[in-house]
């Protein structure tokens, strides 16, 4: 099942509920959260169900778009996905909820305080993809579709229109520019 192929008319009717259109993506995009949250943080309270519902209802829940083809559905699934760890990174981020703490030893204190994660650098991750979006819009889509919507580089490059070749000399591209816009967001 390859994200660039147009849903075929047969497995999704003009007519197709919500519900009927769930059905039909709903294992590729658990895959596809399991495969994105697998390399987050061993903190992260996100599990790959929550991550698919909240995607699937910011998509639009029962009221879905027309969407085009699966391109299109999983390009804005992708989307929706890093939206949403990224807003749960700010959240956590949140002083009130103990950002920046540093973590003490149980044994020093009897109990520990809350531990800094990668949500910090998850947020500097999209700070230089929105900043690489601006410079560099195709090559800000690859990652998003790579990096957050858990597809293969193949597949994002199906999903994109642009050969495997190009998707492999924007991907090295991306990475060598977010690894310096990064590195000059750090200070």
């Amino acid at each position: 099942m390859n994200p660039a192929d147009p849903l075929p008319p047969s497995e999704l009717p003009a007519s197709a509920t919500p519900a009927e259109l769930l059905a039909l993506v709903y294992d590729e995009l658990r895959r596809l959260a399991a495969a994105k949250l697998a390399r987050e943080s061993a903190g992260l309270t996100l599990q790959p169900t929550a991550l698919v519902h909240e995607a699937w209802l910011r998509l639009g829940g029962d009221a879905q778009p027309a969407w085009a083809n699966r391109r299109h559905f999983f390009a804005a699934a992708a989307e929706s996905m890093r939206r949403i760890l990224i807003d749960n990174a700010r959240r956590k981020n949140a002083a009130r909820r103990g950002a920046g703490a540093t973590k003490v030893s149980a044994d020093a204190t009897g109990f520990d305080l809350a531990a800094p994660t990668t949500d910090d650098e998850l947020l500097l991750v999209n700070d230089a993809l929105e900043a690489l979006s601006r410079h560099d819009a195709r090559k800000a889509e690859l990652v998003k579709l790579k990096y957050f919507g858990g597809l293969t580089l193949e597949e994002a490059a199906d999903t994109l229109g642009i050969s495997h070749r190009t998707a492999k000399r924007d991907w090295a591209y991306a990475r060598a520019w977010l690894f310096n816009e990064v590195t000059r967001l750090r200070g």
